[in-house]
């Protein structure tokens, strides 16, 4: 197939481009880079790989037009990254993916990397039919990027669990691998509600959920789909005491809230009956944390003498 990759050299996106070109497919990536272009360097060099530097704010339905699937991963991502810049997460995250499902034709499948972020907290085990609570800008503006996508008769939503693990653009910001960092550098980690938990999954099983859909995307369009494995439905805690195993650190719960108020547990049974099973454990996740974050400090500015 022909795809289209928005938000293509981002975390998820270049891995997503790689593993579509092994399975065969002609793969265009979109991307504004504005965290630059170093994510796609070895990328580039693969033959059936098309590049366009282009903003999601600017699109055309040239741009879109010609691809049988376009994989919409574009956004300002996480609680962090929108109370920082709520501009652009309601710019990014909701409005040009609203203009974007109005850009394709009916005959194109959307794929959208939704997320559980916008169950928000619930003392039930929840499924795609459960209500959803936007409990952070971030879900808030994902959900109405649902909703309005969803209108299209060939789109599917996938909904994330947080993913980790280590790829050629890392997200520093994410619980895991910032309780990793805070781990190794500080050697110790304040946990704010660490008894909620949360969902989470190794980036490699989240690209073979994209690679199950694109092999059938008449299979899953019209669906929206909880993305991740019972296995990894962990408290902080539980992630924190996980990180111990492999890195000695003090662990302080606070015992006071955390304004990211998520505190849930997903059924994944639709996305199994498709065929999906996860394949990487949170031990495997942690240990390449921990490899490349002994060696690495995001926060710290190195220079070569």
């Amino acid at each position: 197939m022909r795809a289209l990759i928005t938000g293509g050299a981002g975390y998820k996106g270049v891995k997503l481009a790689d593993a579509l070109l092994d399975a065969g497919h002609q793969v265009t990536i979109l991307d504004n880079f504005m965290y630059g272009f170093d994510s796609v360097f070895d990328l580039s060099r693969r033959p059936h790989l098309n590049i366009i530097q282009k903003d999601v704010r600017a699109l055309a339905k040239s741009d879109v037009a010609g691809f049988d699937i376009v994989f919409h991963l574009a956004a300002i991502s996480g609680y962090l990254g929108c109370e920082a810049n709520p501009k652009s997460a309601r710019e990014i995250n909701q409005t040009a993916s609203e203009d974007l499902a109005g850009l394709l034709s009916k005959d194109q499948y959307l794929v959208y990397a939704s997320t559980t972020s916008i169950y928000g907290k619930s003392a039930d085990v929840l499924n795609e039919d459960s209500p959803v609570e936007a409990v952070s800008l971030y879900a808030e503006t994902k959900l109405k990027a649902e909703q309005a996508i969803m209108q299209r008769e060939r789109s599917v939503a996938l909904r994330f669990a947080t993913v980790f693990g280590v790829a050629p653009r890392v997200r520093h910001d994410l619980m895991p691998h910032d309780f990793v960092i805070k781990a190794i550098h500080e050697r110790s980690l304040l946990l704010f509600a660490g008894h909620s938990k949360r969902a989470f999954m190794h980036i490699d099983d989240a690209i073979a959920a994209y690679i199950l859909i694109a092999a059938d995307p008449a299979a899953a369009a019209g669906k929206v789909l909880n993305v991740g494995t019972p296995k990894l439905s962990l408290s902080k805690m539980e992630l924190a005491e996980a990180i111990g195993q492999q890195v000695e650190f003090k662990i302080v719960d606070s015992g006071l809230p955390d304004p990211d108020r998520r505190d849930f547990v997903i059924d994944y049974r639709r996305m199994e009956a498709l065929g999906f099973q996860a394949q990487r454990s949170l031990e495997d996740g942690i240990r390449e944390l921990v490899k490349l974050y002994s060696v690495f400090n995001p926060y710290v500015v190195y220079r070569v003498i």
